[in-house]
């Protein structure tokens, strides 16, 4: 791993502030340069104004740092829409390894005044430049470098491009990187990172951090094509790594959207989802006030842990679970998390005992994905509120049941949780209804926990195309339950297809299947670029949970001629790959 080294000039009682230079700024910035590279640096002659401009700065960005409220330094950037940079004076752009016009931006007049000197001040304005560059979308940054600095520019991450060029007295080297690049670089230096991020007061309108995203499926639609232009695509290829229903929604579901769509698809939705929440709390049991309803789970997962925690929380996970639980709460509330690590040697099965031991901790949230993915393993109701009973009250216990009515209607922790002091549950509609693409959701919990929440949901949270469906859904109990027992008789039959490719199949309760490859043999990510090629999309469950390691498939249940194909193409697959060979479209 790379790091920086050098003099530490902030010292540690002092905060350094970072922003856009004002009009004043750059008045004060003007002399300073004149004081720098005219006087000190001798790159330029002196002049009685004690200033020094160029035409580029009516355009240019200027962030500064100060310290006590005096600029400490300064650094400038030139943006793609100015017709000319300053590399332009001394090297021909036929010299970037890029177009001009492809999103470039050249970052100059890196400078630190005389008594704030020091690599890390230096670093920090580098830093600043790089997101500011990075979050307006840049691709590329071009610098010159001037050379007793130029050490730092290469720890950075910029490239010597083999030209040079002077100025006074001062000699510079053309330097660039690829911002995707110096991305991969910044991140190696995370412990610098956050010891300057702690003396910082950031006031750019960008983020100190750059937002993590969190991976999930739907690698497919690459395939269909991301602007719709060709659905029809969707009948060649097979999109198991995502876990929506195989099935369609019920017939009722289709008639309301059928008969109605054009208004539908006009008409403003009720303001805060009123019919939706009746017809949730009348179906479950419950009364209105304990149902918050949400554009899927992602929605009330982001909106609910960023209320709730901030980066002084301590969270427990299971590991393996739903990747996004994870992203939320270390990359965006920041929060430390614990992980409760299931094992393969027990099929990942969740040892309540050890749960409950753990819990005893002074835990501000504990999370149980329920049936879990990618595992499909699941906990008993009785069992579940046996151990929801013994945690603390100060904690809170967030049970996500987006695939409860797979292992039976009567198993979800809804009632429990609204007569509860510290239980929410969360209940997506989008894979035991068929409703994914609609993105309705709600949790369940006594109205106390959800009071703060409702008063930060906005109107009209979910469509009405989607309130409709939902409360159609709902309305067939009967359809679904069919087509629950259809998914688990089509999940053994899969399961035992997988076996006989000498794969150990995870028993589960839901829609998908946890696979661990044989060692040796070809890992998970060569089976799913594999597939891929064949028009089957599968998920590598490497990055879903430590224990996982490099041979664990994810695989959602089909329709049974689908699930005979799956089969038909990954015996192919695997079958290839031991042989080396290369599999073809």
């Amino acid at each position: 791993m790379k790091r920086l080294t050098g003099t530490e000039s902030v010292r540690a009682h002092e905060s350094v502030t970072i922003a856009v230079a004002s009009d004043v700024d750059r008045e004060r910035i003007y002399q300073l340069r004149h004081d720098v590279y005219a006087a000190e640096l001798r790159q330029h002659t002196t002049n009685r104004d004690h200033a020094l401009r160029d035409p580029l700065d009516a355009g240019n960005v200027y962030i500064v740092a100060k310290s006590a409220g005096e600029i400490a330094g300064f650094v400038s950037i030139t943006l793609p829409t100015q017709t000319t940079y300053s590399f332009d004076k001394y090297f021909s752009r036929a010299l970037l390894p890029c177009a001009v016009d492809d999103d470039l931006f050249e970052v100059r007049l890196l400078t630190v005044v005389k008594p704030h000197r020091g690599r890390e001040l230096a670093t920090l304005l580098m830093y600043a430049a790089f997101r500011w560059v990075e979050s307006h979308g840049g691709k590329h940054i071009v610098a010159i470098g001037r050379r007793e600095i130029l050490e730092m520019y290469l720890k950075l991450g910029l490239k010597r491009l083999g030209h040079s060029a002077s100025c006074g007295a001062v000699s510079y080297e053309l330097l660039h990187a690829e911002v995707s690049a110096l991305r991969e670089t910044v991140e190696s230096f995370r412990g610098l990172l956050t010891r300057i991020e702690s003396k910082t007061l950031w006031e750019l309108n960008v983020p100190f951090r750059k937002p993590a995203t969190c991976f999930h499926g739907g690698a497919f639609f690459s395939a269909i094509g991301e602007r719709f232009d060709a659905l029809h695509r969707r009948e060649a290829i097979i999109n198991a790594d995502v876990l929506d229903a195989w099935f369609d929604p019920s017939p009722k579901v289709v008639a309301a959207l059928e008969e109605h769509l054009p208004w539908l698809l006009k008409t403003s939705p009720p303001t805060g989802c009123e019919g939706l929440i009746e017809t949730i709390a009348e179906v479950r049991g419950v009364r209105t006030r304990n149902i918050l309803p949400g554009a899927g789970s992602s929605d009330l997962i982001f909106r609910s842990f960023r209320e709730w925690l901030g980066p002084q929380s301590h969270a427990l996970l299971l590991d393996p679970t739903y990747g996004e639980y994870t992203h939320v709460l270390e990359k965006v509330v920041g929060c430390t998390v614990d992980r409760l690590t299931l094992t393969a040697q027990n099929d990942f099965a969740v040892d309540l005992n050890w749960l409950r031991a753990a819990a005893a901790d002074d835990y501000d949230l504990i999370v149980i994905v329920n049936p879990n993915s990618p595992t499909g393993r699941f906990i008993p109701r009785e069992k579940m509120e046996a151990f929801l009973r013994h945690v603390p009250q100060r904690t809170r216990v967030w049970i996500d049941e987006t695939y409860m009515e797979y292992a039976g209607t009567t198993e979800s922790c809804e009632r429990f949780a609204a007569a509860s002091e510290n239980v929410i549950v969360c209940k997506s509609m989008s894979k035991v209804y068929a409703l994914s693409g609609a993105r309705v959701a709600y949790l369940c919990a006594g109205a106390h926990q959800i009071e703060n929440l409702r008063a930060i949901t906005p109107p009209w949270v979910v469509s009405l195309p989607a309130q409709v469906s939902a409360v159609a859904a709902l309305g067939d109990p009967d359809y679904y339950s069919i087509k629950y027992d259809e998914t688990h008789r089509l999940s053994a039959e899969l399961s035992k297809g997988l076996e006989s490719l000498e794969w150990r199949v995870i028993p589960g309760v839901a829609n998908f299947l946890l696979c661990l490859l044989p060692t040796p043999g070809p890992c998970a990510s060569e089976v799913v670029q594999a597939a891929r090629l064949q028009k089957l999309f599968l998920r590598d469950a490497a990055a879903m949970g430590s224990a996982l390691g490099s041979h664990a498939v994810r695989i959602a249940v089909k329709d049974s001629e689908t699930n005979q194909r799956m089969l038909q193409i990954l015996a192919n697959v695997v079958g290839s790959l031991r042989l080396g060979l290369c599999i073809n479209t």
